[in-house]
């Protein structure tokens, strides 16, 4: 007796639709879920007042970079993960030598190397001495004893009679500081995870329709 398997053409047909529908379905969902927490983390940076420019750090890529399968993923991630990192979680922030953090004053201008000036770039910009003050309440300082020009920033002073020469605080010096908690990307992240398997049984319906 001899047993002959024959699959009817339309069954394979059927199958190759359902994949080919599947793929679509799961590349779809991932780009959009993608799509969707990239502009949720811009979102919340752009609120919390950090600035475009870190919120375009945001970034999205998405596999594969043509055409569909059904092991489609969409990657998300910060070109300035440092920085989005600490107002994610708002870390206690303190000093590498475990002396004093600087934090610079309005008179103290700001770094010609971006970011805030130090107390280093700060002399060796103005030509100007800092002289530390110890307080028992409150933080302790560096001051100058300069004046202050046009912009509010403290320069050296041309007077040789020493008018309008002032004690300026250029920074104020703490042992440690608490930044403040302004994000929650785990929240926008878990949402885009938890639509995803909806937007997938859609977009499969949707394109099997279509066949």
């Amino acid at each position: 007796m001899k047993l002959k398997i024959a699959f009817d053409p339309d069954i394979v047909a059927l199958m190759q639709a359902e994949i080919a529908a599947g793929e679509k379905a799961v590349s779809a969902a991932m780009r959009e879920a993608g799509t969707s927490l990239k502009t949720a983390w811009r979102g919340q940076i752009t609120g919390a007042g950090l600035g475009t420019r870190l919120g375009n750090s945001i970034r999205l890529a998405s596999f594969p970079k043509s055409g569909d399968s059904l092991n489609a993923a969409a990657l998300v991630w910060s070109n300035a993960p440092v920085i989005i990192g600490a107002h994610d979680t708002g870390p206690l922030i303190r000093s590498k030598d475990g002396f004093w953090l600087a934090i610079p004053t309005p008179a103290a201008g700001k770094s010609t190397k971006g970011g805030r000036i130090t107390p280093g770039e700060w002399e060796r910009r103005t030509g100007l001495r800092l002289r530390f003050i110890y307080r028992r309440r409150g933080p302790s300082l560096l001051v100058a004893e300069g004046r202050l020009n046009s912009k509010g920033r403290a320069v050296a002073s041309k007077s040789k009679t020493g008018r309008g020469v002032a004690t300026v605080p250029i920074f104020l010096l703490v042992p440690q500081v608490k930044l403040r908690k302004r994000l929650d990307l785990a929240r926008d992240a878990e949402r885009a995870v938890d639509g995803v398997p909806g937007m997938i049984v859609a977009g499969w319906v949707t394109n099997l329709d279509r066949v």
